[in-house]
């Protein structure tokens, strides 16, 4: 059991981003700037505060989240996708900008079972 998956349109837009990038890491931004959502930045371009924590990994990239926020979502099934967004060009720091898309979060709670699951696995 995991806390994060990937949608296939999303997987596709990571891995053109990986062929130009290289390496990546995603972190669940908590709002101010860029609003809440996933951002993507090369691997070396971003420092991971020592707030956030490692929710998990999705096409091989790194993803976290504020604690504050994790404490939030730490019941929900993450995953996350993709939308095509045009009208954001140039308006965020997240890679897939340049692309014209713009990734997005899609929760749901896990079940009881799903959870003690995943709990049992953390351990």
């Amino acid at each position: 059991m995991k806390r994060l998956d990937v949608t296939p349109a999303a997987a596709e837009v990571i891995e053109r981003l990986k062929k130009e990038h290289g390496e990546l890491v995603f972190n669940q931004s908590g709002g101010c700037c860029d609003g809440t959502a996933p951002m993507c930045y090369e691997k070396g371009d971003f420092y991971v505060p020592s707030r956030n924590v490692k929710l998990g990994e999705i096409c091989g990239c790194e993803f976290f989240i504020d604690k504050d926020q994790f404490e939030y979502f730490k019941h929900s099934f993450i995953t996350i996708d993709v939308r095509e967004e045009k009208a954001a060009f140039g308006n965020s720091f997240s890679l897939e900008i340049d692309l014209g898309y713009q990734f997005i979060t899609k929760s749901r709670i896990f079940t009881d079972e799903e959870y003690k699951q995943l709990l049992e696995e953390e351990k």
